[in-house]
Formats: structure tokens, sequence, C-alpha cells
């Protein structure tokens, strides 16, 4: 985490921004938990257990400020909030994809690309470099699923 923590410093220093204490506790939150999409609010009630003295608009601000340099990614699945990310980038400029259930609201991770001959295509049709997309796919997760068709 140590590692991550001062590349994320690193990064900031080099846009002429400060890794605040308070910026580094909302870093936290996020390596902590990675395997999540936290929304502002979700972030700011786990960085006020570590450190009661951070504003809910400091969370905001860094965010935002994170976002900016690439650092987190945000989207919004649907519901309304924007839920952040980190460390979204897999190597290649492609973000992995989403399936949302509509009834429990659970995402699930998709690592597949599954839009390879699309973005071929509409390079060849439209003669445009696609750069990055991101595919949410709506539905009801494993959970959710009636047992018995007839319902």
């Amino acid at each position: 985490m140590r590692g991550v923590i001062g590349e994320v410093e690193e990064k900031l220093r080099s846009n002429e921004y400060k890794m605040t204490p308070k910026r580094e506790y909302v870093l936290r939150v996020l390596l902590e938990n990675k395997d999540k999409h936290l929304s502002a609010e979700e972030v700011y009630n786990l960085v006020k257990i570590k450190a009661p003295d951070v504003g809910l608009a400091t969370v905001y601000r860094t965010l935002e400020l994170f976002s900016s340099f690439d650092i987190i990614h945000s989207m919004d699945f649907g519901d309304g909030r924007k839920r952040y990310e980190f460390g979204v980038d897999n190597g290649d400029g492609h973000r992995h994809h989403h399936l949302i259930c509509v009834q429990c609201g659970k995402i699930i991770e998709m690592n597949e690309d599954l839009l390879e001959d699309l973005e071929e295509r509409v390079n060849r049709t439209y003669n445009f470099t696609i750069s990055d997309h991101e595919l949410k796919i709506f539905g009801r997760c494993s959970e959710c699923m009636p047992k018995n068709k007839k319902e």
C-alpha cells in the first residue's frame, strides 16, 4: 500500500498538489476497499472512523481531484450516485465492464473485453479510433432470480 501511496503522492506533486493527511485518509479507504464501488458518502463514513475531523466537502474535493488525475474512476450505475473505483486501468487502456442487478444493486465486475470486434468495425467504418469504452449491463443476479419461473 505504501508504494501506491507514494506513486499517488508523486503524481499530485508533479501537478503542484500536496498529499495532505486528509487526502491520504481518503486514498487509504479507497485502497482498502479496492473491490468495492463506493459512493462519496460511503468513503466519507469510512474516513470518519479513522479521522473524525475530515468533512464531507473535503472527501468530495479529494475524490474529484483524484478523478481529474486518473487515480480513480467515477461512474454512475443508474442509481444517480457517483461511485468510485481505484486502479481501473488494466494496462491496455480499457476498463472492465459491470453487471448491475436492478433488484439488489449488486455490482459484478467482468474483465473480459467483449467489444473488440465492435471497436474494429467502428474504426474501419467511421475512421474513429476508440481510446476507451465502458459497458454496463443491467439485469438480475443469481440471488435475485426467481427460483420458480412462474413468478
